[in-house]
């Protein structure tokens, strides 16, 4: 009886090894590239062969094809197989998420070689341990020039510095404001001003914008997870008439022209109190992600920001913000689309571009486009 189960025991071994290896050899893939969702592992390959500046979501492409010659291609430089250590070999010969470029194409792959490239597994993942922790949230790689979260750097872990364009909800030329911020063990305290020429370069109308002088903002992120943050914002500079005039636009009523305030134009004046409710994700292998409800400036937001977020190949930001309700300006809603991999050299993965649009109502009530302009991200390090 013994002598049978040890004889069924290594006869189990001995089908699932068997059946293992007949499934690795089937679904073997000897041409792809590396999909930029592990930055410390394209960061290792690449400090391997001396890179300088490694590239968090360079584009790494390995060619096992020909046993002989088995080549690994960064950023179009190509390396031998056998330049990088066994480990590292092994990592990339069974990295989970490929891109095969030895696939047959067939007239329907028009429509269907992006759903075969994406993996469920990668669309919801949790997010890094940074993005959780509430001291260690701020810092921020990226800096966006109309609106998104604060890019922000530490000088000593939860001791830095963050600064932004706009509000963290604002849209393209909708708003003057700039503002700077300290943080510490959670607490931020800053100020915030103004730069006309952010709001200047519109063509459009200036219908439904916010603009302010000079305050101050102070802030706290709960130390249970950076899940809630709450702040107050007061403004100590009123602004002047000349600055109130830029707000004006002529309003025609039976061939008079008649100077006068936009109705729906806020100009931030005393105090408020703020708070955002955010839980951190990571959607398809983005390095920093929120899903967030709150009010800030008496206006309510909900929304989703990520970043670096891979599909097919392709990396971008995406940014979605709704303002439904606000004390003075009618609802509207923030669109980025902001594509990375786009230029040479380290701009490669540094640089982002693209459409960035608000939808609302105009002054006629009609739903449409009220403000469009290409937005501009640079990312200054790696990922956390």
């Amino acid at each position: 009886m013994k002598y049978i189960k040890l004889f069924l025991t290594v006869l189990s071994f001995i089908i699932l090894a068997v059946g293992r290896l007949y499934s690795q050899q089937e679904e073997q893939i000897n041409y792809f590239q590396m999909e930029p969702l592990d930055d410390s592992l394209f960061i290792h390959i690449q400090q391997e062969v001396f890179i300088d500046l490694p590239d968090p979501k360079a584009e790494i492409i390995a060619d096992l094809r020909d046993p002989t010659n088995q080549t690994l291609s960064i950023k179009g430089a190509i390396y031998p197989i056998l330049a990088f250590k066994p480990d590292t070999r092994a990592k990339i010969q069974i990295y989970p998420f490929k891109i095969n470029l030895d696939e047959s194409v067939n007239y329907g792959s028009v429509f269907t070689r992006v759903l075969d490239r994406m993996k469920i597994k990668k669309l919801l993942a949790p997010p890094s341990a940074n993005q959780i922790s509430s001291t260690l949230q701020y810092i921020n790689p990226f800096l966006q020039i109309f609106g998104g979260e604060r890019f922000g750097f530490p000088i000593k872990n939860d001791i830095g510095f963050s600064f932004g364009f706009g509000t963290p909800y604002s849209g393209p030329l909708e708003t003057n404001l700039l503002e700077a911020n300290f943080h510490i063990l959670g607490v931020s305290a800053g100020v915030f001003s103004s730069i006309d020429a952010l709001t200047n370069m519109t063509i459009m109308s200036h219908f439904n914008n916010l603009y302010g002088t000079e305050g101050y903002q102070v802030g706290y992120v709960l130390p249970f997870g950076n899940f809630l943050q709450v702040g107050y914002t007061n403004v100590f500079a009123k602004p002047t008439t000349a600055q109130i005039d830029k707000f004006k636009y002529i309003i025609r009523s039976n061939g008079i022209a008649t100077d006068t305030i936009d109705p729906h134009v806020k100009i931030i004046e005393g105090s408020s109190m703020n708070w955002e409710f955010r839980y951190p994700v990571s959607v398809l292998g983005s390095t920093r992600g929120k899903i967030y409800a709150g009010q800030y400036l008496n206006e309510w937001h909900f929304g989703y920001t990520g970043r670096e977020l891979s599909l097919a190949g392709s990396t971008f930001d995406f940014r979605f913000d709704a303002m439904p309700h606000s004390d003075i300006r009618e609802p509207e809603y923030v669109l980025d689309i902001l594509v990375q991999k786009i230029f040479d050299s380290w701009s490669f993965s540094a640089i982002a571009i693209g459409p960035t649009v608000i939808f609302g109502y105009d002054r006629y009530n009609k739903f449409t486009c009220t403000s469009l302009f290409l937005d501009f991200r640079l990312k200054v390090g790696s990922s956390l």
